[in-house]
């Protein structure tokens, strides 16, 4: 998977950069990463149910924050670890995804930390001639 933990970047903070091909392929991949910082192996997490997300943001930059926090918010009201397995980007910063995944399960999903929160602090989405890059600071 396109992502790099990085070290000494926050205090009490968790912060990663991610990468892809295409704005869609960062968001996912982003979205996994968010992920692996909570649990220990994505593949332990079964797709038993689906959410779909439709989301609309000011810039890609915003659009990226709101849809990390989805997967906090479906952790924390439902108790759901998700991984997209669609994510769309249309224009005017129009987002659609599909979200599968299962209730969290202790006995088969190996906890690491709990992410309170996606922060703005040093967030940042590019693209260049390589790519998307985006980095990301979870509160912990």
């Amino acid at each position: 998977m396109p992502f790099e933990f990085i070290e000494d970047i926050a205090i009490a903070d968790v912060a990663f950069r991610a990468w892809g091909g295409s704005a869609e392929e960062v968001f996912a991949v982003s979205a996994a990463a968010t992920l692996r910082v909570m649990v220990q192996d994505l593949a332990a997490i079964v797709p038993r149910v689906e959410r779909a997300v439709r989301l609309e943001g000011a810039d890609l930059e915003l659009l990226l924050f709101d849809f990390l926090q989805e997967f906090l918010y479906y952790k924390d009201a439902e108790g759901l670890l998700l991984l997209p397995s669609r994510v769309a980007i249309s224009p005017g910063f129009r987002l659609e995804a599909s979200l599968w995944g299962e209730v969290l399960d202790p006995q088969r999903h190996e906890l690491l930390v709990d992410v309170k929160a996606v922060t703005m602090h040093l967030f940042s989405l590019t693209n260049n001639t390589q790519g998307w890059k985006a980095q990301v600071v979870l509160d912990i």
